[in-house]
């Protein structure tokens, strides 16, 4: 049984892995260099910086991921425990909040902002608890195939209240605006505006509580490498179309003319492109891009001790910051960043005494017309100056040895990204579970989605979950012998 995959990402090494151990014989084209698409690495005098995602969250989904592909997690790569997962830190205000996966001592950290709103911690995570429950671990290791697979878990949404703007269930229990905000932003990790996207993704923040926050030592990258290692991936071998011919699909041809014959094709690339590798025009029905970033990766000469390995800046006009950015109405004024340190708990990651520093800062996709030529200079000072003056990052500039950038062209250019989006498709309730890409294609048989624009979702568990259900859909419609795994149980 013959499956190719289309791109190295996180989904596609996921889904290729579990094929691979079922007997599939499958081969990866990826078009750049080097695996990984949005999880990819960059090196530069000494510095190694993360690309893509740097958090890990639920990692008994990444221990499922390598256990059925004959592998041991804990030999292939170290995870380190976050504590705290994160500080957040508003400018203008000297207290900050610690994010931390002990619920005792979370509530100790809302309790600086207001006593009444920590006596309510327990009552709100007991509130996300059948959330995570239906909705992230039962939801999103299912395919929804049809709109009554989505009808049936619509009543227990509506029971217990996750329908409503999550933001808005938040502030049920918390009346500070800063403790609000820290429950609320985490939807913004997969591009979701938590002002509009449904409550569903405050279980976002009960996993962190449930499972914690790791790090992967060496960089998340190094959990690509053990990823990509026992297959066969392709790289700098792009993908020109899908050949399909009697409503199935059949073969895919790469941009240097050669065709490979498949009995299974499973696409990584983004779903809102994928139409094109089929030769449509459009799509068969138009989904609404997340946002996109802008990615500032500096080396530093030096410490900084403000920052953690994980840090929340946030300005002010927070919401009017969301909106500019969620709805392409312009660059914001204010800027709300995260900012990525991993030198401060692996030395590797940067020369002696130095710092590997990635600052991200949301922004309008290319729906919006930005000459990111000339606004990338003149946003990237305004942020470190912003990181200088309002948080006490004083000469943070002048450390800066080295330096490199993304914008949302290089989103689009560089990883087929449609309007340069950052995270796929938005997390809105009529763009979830079947109103997504779904798993298995509506309209061509014999081809398969993985990524984090298919069900469920963004996010390094969604995506894994995703290539779970999509490996199982192929393996029940294309069973293939079961062949030894090698390296299993070494």
């Amino acid at each position: 049984m013959r499956t190719v995959v289309i791109g190295a990402g996180l989904g596609g090494l996921a889904a290729a892995l579990r094929l691979q151990a079922q007997g599939h014989e499958v081969v990866v084209l990826e078009q750049k260099p080097a695996p990984g698409g949005r999880a990819s690495r960059l090196r530069d005098a000494g510095y190694t910086w993360d690309t893509g995602p740097s958090l890990l969250t639920m990692p008994w989904v990444l221990e499922e991921t390598f256990a059925a592909a004959g592998l041991d997690l804990a030999r292939e790569v170290d995870l380190v425990r976050l504590d705290p997962m994160y500080r957040i830190r508003w400018a203008g205000d000297e207290r900050h909040f610690d994010f931390v996966d002990d619920p005792t001592r979370l509530a100790e950290e809302v309790r600086r902002f207001s006593p009444a709103d920590a006596r309510r911690v327990p009552e709100f995570l007991d509130a996300l608890e059948p959330i995570y429950r239906h909705a992230i671990v039962g939801a999103g290791t299912r395919p929804f195939l049809s709109a009554a697979d989505f009808a049936r878990l619509v009543p227990t949404m509506v029971r217990l209240d996750a329908l409503r703007p999550l933001h808005s269930f938040v502030a049920k229990y918390f009346r500070d605006p800063r403790v609000r905000e820290a429950f609320s932003f985490h939807s913004l990790y997969i591009g979701g505006d938590p002002f509009r996207v449904p409550a569903i993704y405050g279980a976002l923040v009960y996993l962190q509580v449930v499972d914690g926050g790791w790090y992967v030592s060496g960089g998340l990258y190094s959990l690509i490498e053990a990823m990509a290692r026992p297959l066969d991936v392709r790289c700098a071998t792009s993908v020109a179309r899908i050949e399909h011919a009697g409503g199935r699909a059949t073969a895919v041809v790469t941009s240097g003319g050669e065709r490979i014959p498949a009995d299974v094709v499973i696409s990584n690339g983004d779903v809102l492109r994928t139409h094109r590798l089929l030769g449509r025009r459009r799509p068969l029905r138009r989904l609404r891009p997340t946002m996109s970033c802008f990615l500032v990766y500096m080396g530093l000469d030096r410490s900084v001790p403000e920052l953690l390995h994980h840090t929340l800046l946030v300005g002010p006009g927070y919401r009017d910051f969301i909106r500019t950015v969620t709805k392409a109405r312009g660059i914001p004024d204010t800027y709300s960043t995260y900012v990525h340190t991993p030198s401060r708990t692996d030395a590797t990651m940067a020369p002696p005494g130095g710092e590997s520093v990635s600052v991200l800062l949301p922004v309008p996709n290319l729906s919006h017309r930005v000459d990111w030529g000339r606004e990338s200079d003149r946003l990237r000072d305004a942020i470190v100056e912003d990181m200088e003056r309002s948080y006490g990052m004083s000469g943070l500039g002048e450390a800066v040895t080295v330096e490199h950038r993304m914008t949302p062209v290089d989103f689009a250019r560089d990883l087929g990204a449609a309007w340069g989006n950052a995270f796929s498709i938005e997390p809105t309730l009529t763009q979830s579970a079947y109103f997504r890409q779904p798993n298995r294609d509506r309209a061509i048989a014999n081809l398969y989605h993985v990524g984090g624009g298919t069900h469920p979702g963004a996010g390094i568990p969604g995506v894994l979950m995703g290539a779970q259900v999509t490996a199982g859909l192929v393996a029940a419609d294309h069973p293939a012998r079961r062949v030894p795994v090698a390296g299993a149980g070494a």
